[in-house]
């Protein structure tokens, strides 16, 4: 990701994002001289965008949209709708960045590639999520062509490659998983399925249920309004690790974010524990 944004942006460069959002993606604007700007999203919505929100925010600074879907912290996927209302704002100097990371991790319904809709954009996927191969550093970009050597040029300078075993991992991933794959999003199903009523069994708010990822971003106002100290008091007496809203923008305090990337044995157990703490 940081090799688009150092490709792409100028100094002062504007990228719209999403708030609540992933909580790297400023981080990364702002490292390649760029700046953040936050668009809110709200829960009546599954937290997608108001494409008509974005509209009122294009300005000649803006140089890039950035949307996630499926979505990190909501779970939520962009409709086939929006999408596309967001790919015909793409002209001129105006990109599409798409983080499309959790593809393949979609339970109801499809996801959608930004590409099925503009040229005008650079996706971003890799093997961490979809092939559980978190932390072995192996993804990939898809670029208009005019910013590839540009960003061969960082790349050869920051990353180099990637190893050889985590290659052929990937070619390893990418020919003979299927069967597991496939199991795997079964498994994460069949939590998500749990974990949703059980939550609202507890007191906890899911308007649109999620249908992507392996997240629930579920509102905790009724337990009070900062998140990092309840997240931080339930991790303390409950022993339950949960992430506060307010690590993902400040449109997402009184939020906490549930992951169901455990087994379902430990996640009834975290639940059992958070409802008898809670009460």
């Amino acid at each position: 990701m940081l090799l688009v944004f150092a490709a792409l942006l100028n100094p002062g460069d504007k990228v719209i994002l999403s708030n609540p959002g992933y909580a790297c993606y400023p981080n990364f604007v702002r490292f390649a001289e760029g700046q953040p700007s936050f668009i809110n999203v709200y829960e009546e919505d599954g937290f997608q965008y108001r494409p008509e929100d974005i509209k009122k925010a294009l300005d000649k600074k803006v140089k890039a949209i950035m949307i996630n879907s499926p979505s990190n912290p909501t779970g939520n996927i962009l409709s086939e709708a929006t999408m596309k209302e967001i790919a015909d704002m793409a002209a001129d100097s105006l990109y599409i960045v798409s983080d499309e990371i959790y593809h393949g991790l979609a339970y109801e319904g499809k996801e959608h590639s930004i590409l099925e809709f503009t040229d005008r954009a650079f996706v971003l996927n890799g093997f961490s999520k979809l092939y559980a191969m978190t932390g072995w550093r192996l993804g990939y970009a898809i670029a208009p062509k005019e910013f590839i050597r540009s960003m061969q040029k960082i790349q050869q300078n920051l990353f180099i490659s990637a190893n050889s075993f985590v290659q052929w991992a990937g070619i390893a991933a990418l020919k003979e998983t299927g069967e597991h794959i496939a199991k795997m999003v079964a498994t994460y199903n069949e939590r998500r399925k749990f974990l949703i009523p059980r939550l609202k069994g507890i007191g906890f708010g899911i308007t649109v249920e999620p249908t992507g990822a392996f997240y629930i971003f579920a509102n905790a106002k009724n337990f009070g309004g900062n998140s990092y100290k309840l997240a931080i008091d339930i991790l303390e007496n409950a022993l339950v690790a949960l992430t506060p809203g307010i690590d993902f923008g400040s449109n997402a305090e009184g939020y906490l974010r549930f992951s169901y990337a455990n087994s379902l044995e430990n996640i009834a157990e975290a639940c059992d524990r958070l409802e008898k703490y809670l009460k």
